[in-house]
């Protein structure tokens, strides 16, 4: 990429239009940039085009049309499969990244594996920003997104306006990859652990007689509320768990803490027991709900809008945060 190049507004691509990459992708839109498009459901993509973005049949195909190719997929997998393909001919962006374009990696990750990709790019002369995300799918599709980012300053040089695109707060933590992923650990061994407590509190207060309603009321004016708990447990009042952010996910995400946290022999007694509530609501079909379904593993509770006939229903679909 020339210095011309890097001084226009760049060509942007995202991959992955879920919950989170979606909204995104809009709010890139919004902010007067060329948006191209590729997700695994192409139908997704080309509803996205009919909308002004381009739809692209690959990542690699949309990797050789762009400058920064932002990738909202789930996991290091996914973000594997992207960049270096599936062996179906799928994928494949790191080959058809140009020199000098940016890699802007928004899952949640583990921390070395996030460091060393950076340098697997590197030998191809691809630049690399570490950029896991939070705020959810409200924020991304307003644009309001929290970043938490490293990386190298020649990669924010060319990446700057799509970070002030998608996110109301980009932190940089750091000149190298890893340090972004570091903190997105530790934002998700929170969250993890306030919707845990969140479930708990509120299964309790059902299980002692205490009118959901009044309870989250109550909660929520008081100094026992937190974010989580205003926002998840709003699911279980409207018997709503369409999975915005899946019981699974947090399965991978409280996994990933307590990977990073085993190398430095750092105890996390309750990042431990969070996972195992949800692991226990995977084990129980829960999976594929909205992670505010793991209150569903506590027992002899009637929760609001689903009486027990209905517990054994089909379940949703997860989708991508």
């Amino acid at each position: 990429m020339n210095d011309q190049g890097r001084s226009a507004r760049p060509r942007v691509g995202v991959v992955g239009l879920g919950a989170m990459g979606l909204g995104m992708a809009r709010s890139l839109r919004r902010a007067g940039f060329d948006v191209g498009v590729h997700d695994l459901r192409p139908e997704v993509a080309a509803a996205f085009a009919e909308e002004g973005g381009t739809a692209h049949a690959s990542a690699g195909e949309l990797a050789g049309a762009v400058d920064v190719l932002v990738g909202v997929v789930v996991n290091a997998a996914q973000v594997e499969s992207v960049l270096f393909g599936t062996g179906d001919g799928t994928g494949g962006a790191a080959e058809r990244l140009r020199p000098g374009s940016v890699y802007v990696m928004c899952s949640t990750a583990d921390p070395a594996w996030s460091a060393e990709l950076e340098k697997r790019l590197a030998e191809r002369g691809v630049l690399y920003l570490d950029a896991p995300i939070s705020g959810g799918a409200a924020r991304a599709a307003s644009g309001e997104l929290t970043m938490m980012t490293s990386g190298a300053p020649i990669a924010y040089a060319v990446a700057d306006p799509v970070l002030e695109a998608m996110s109301s707060t980009v932190y940089r933590l750091g000149g190298e990859a890893g340090i972004g992923s570091k903190v997105k650990i530790v934002n998700q061994l929170l969250a993890g652990v306030h919707i845990a407590a969140a479930a708990e509190a509120m299964a309790l207060g059902i299980k002692a007689g205490v009118p959901a309603e009044a309870l989250y009321e109550v909660i929520t004016h008081s100094a026992g509320n937190s974010w989580m708990f205003e926002n998840r447990m709003a699911h279980v009042l409207a018997g709503d768990y369409a999975p915005l952010s899946a019981v699974d996910i947090f399965v991978k995400d409280l996994g990933l803490v307590l990977d990073a946290a085993r190398p430095e022999e750092f105890p996390l007694p309750l990042a431990a027991t969070a996972h195992q509530m949800f692991l226990q609501a995977s084990a129980s079909g829960l999976g594929a709900e909205d992670d505010s379904a793991v209150i569903k593993i506590f027992p002899g509770i009637e929760l609001p809008g689903q009486g027990p006939e209905q517990r054994s229903a089909q379940r949703p679909e997860p989708r991508e945060v």
